[in-house]
C-alpha cells in the first residue's frame, strides 16, 4: 500500500510538471540562443543603418549581416582589387558579403582558387 502511495504522488508530479510545459515560441533568430535580445537588436539595427540585410545566412543558418559592397561588380584581376573577392569567372568584385557557398576566386597574386564559406 505504501509504495502504490508513492507511485500515484510521482505520478502526479509528472503530470503537472507536464501540464505546466508551454511550447517555446519560435525563435526568429535561429542560432542566437546565447546573445541578449537587446545586443542582438542593436546588431541588427547596425547592419541595417549600414545598408546591410540581417537574418540567417550559410549551411548552418547562423545569423549574418549581408551586404552589397561599393565595388560589386567593378573589374578585377586579383582579390586586393576588390573590398571582398574577386570571382575568377567574371572577373568583377563579389555582388555580396559575405560569400556564401564554393567559388571561384582570384587569390592576391591574380591565381585562380576555390574558395568556400559555409
Amino acid at each position: 500500500m505504501r509504495g502504490s502511495i508513492w507511485i500515484t504522488c510521482l505520478a502526479l508530479t509528472c503530470v503537472a510538471a507536464l501540464g505546466s510545459c508551454k511550447p517555446k515560441p519560435e525563435n526568429p533568430y535561429p542560432g542566437a540562443e546565447n546573445f541578449g535580445s537587446q545586443l542582438l537588436e542593436r546588431v541588427k539595427a547596425q547592419c541595417e543603418s549600414d545598408g546591410g540585410t540581417f537574418g540567417p545566412g550559410g549551411k548552418t543558418g547562423g545569423l549574418v549581416c549581408r551586404k552589397t559592397p561599393a565595388d560589386a561588380g567593378k573589374s578585377c584581376t586579383k582579390q586586393s582589387d576588390c573590398s571582398t573577392q574577386c570571382l575568377a569567372r567574371s572577373q568583377t568584385c563579389a555582388p555580396l558579403e559575405p560569400l556564401f557557398g564554393c567559388n571561384e576566386v582570384l587569390s592576391a597574386n591574380g591565381a585562380r582558387m576555390t574558395l568556400c564559406l559555409d
